[in-house]
């Protein structure tokens, strides 16, 4: 159940604010934000080891570039073909090289949400198996869960317990960011490294709130199937678009039974590392 919360006001000194939290099967393996891929080679991002792509691509922006960012959430509709199937991990990396993906043969891939986001605003392309929609995100605050824009997508889950699930992070985390106060993070002390000053009063909500792990409105949360199998959130990003360029901050979401990340050392004491 990955959940993308994105924060648009126009007026404001840092306009765009992304936050996705990434959730996954124990067991599949990943590496921290970095320069993994030697083809773009100022995108940061997290490397999933299964595929070689990533879930949440970051371009930061210079010269002749506008920093740009594209996180991918599965959907729910028609799966691709298996002979013809891509994976759906190099969707956010072509997003940000190439500003969209709109020149991508879309049936050879599973269903999916991508949301691309830059200091101008941010947008959702969905794909469920058989037709694309995409939607320009308004001011204020909106919410992509896996059936989609606030979940009301063509194609959505025919699960139940998991359309409550969704339903009930929404509800909660929607009405807990909209009433704190929205954070500036590239300006006054969001330049600072640390990412609890960057971030504010939005920090303790997305590190779960202090909620259960296995409390139906979750964000950071640990589901076990009676199979052997376990679900969980494995990572949280934050980004920040603004007149002043892009800031990412990440952490780790260390749930019982989660393989972790692999590779380089894990992030300091607090779990949050600034990436750019």
């Amino acid at each position: 159940m990955c959940t993308a919360f994105v924060s648009i006001e126009p007026s404001s000194a840092v306009p765009v604010l992304l936050l996705s939290v990434r959730d996954e099967y124990a067991g599949r393996r990943w590496s921290p934000p970095d320069h993994h891929w030697p083809a773009q080679q100022s995108v940061l991002g997290g490397l999933d080891l299964a595929a070689g792509g990533t879930w949440l691509a970051v371009e930061p922006g210079g010269p002749g570039r506008a920093p740009a960012a594209a996180c991918l959430l599965n959907g729910f509709g028609t799966m691709a073909p298996a002979g013809a199937r891509l994976s759906r991990g190099e969707l956010p990396l072509t997003a940000v090289r190439d500003g969209g993906i709109a020149h991508l043969d879309l049936e050879r891939y599973d269903p999916f949400h991508l949301v691309l986001a830059g200091p101008a605003g941010a947008r959702v392309l969905s794909w469920g198996g058989s037709r694309a929609a995409e939607h320009e995100l308004p001011s204020g605050l909106s919410i992509v869960l896996n059936d989609g824009l606030e979940g009301m997508a063509a194609d959505r889950t025919t699960s139940e317990l998991v359309r409550s699930l969704m339903a009930a992070r929404a509800a909660h985390f929607r009405a807990r960011f909209e009433g704190a106060a929205r954070p500036a993070p590239l300006g006054g002390t969001g330049r600072t490294g640390r990412t609890a000053e960057a971030w504010g009063a939005w920090l303790p909500i997305v590190s779960g709130d202090g909620l259960a792990l296995d409390d139906p409105a979750a964000l950071i949360q640990r589901r076990e199937f009676g199979d052997g199998r376990i679900w969980g959130s494995s990572s949280v990003s934050l980004l920040a678009f603004g007149p002043a360029g892009v800031r990412y901050d990440f952490g780790p979401a260390p749930v019982a039974g989660q393989s972790g990340p692999a590779g380089p050392a894990g992030p300091p004491a607090d779990g949050w590392r600034r990436v750019v």
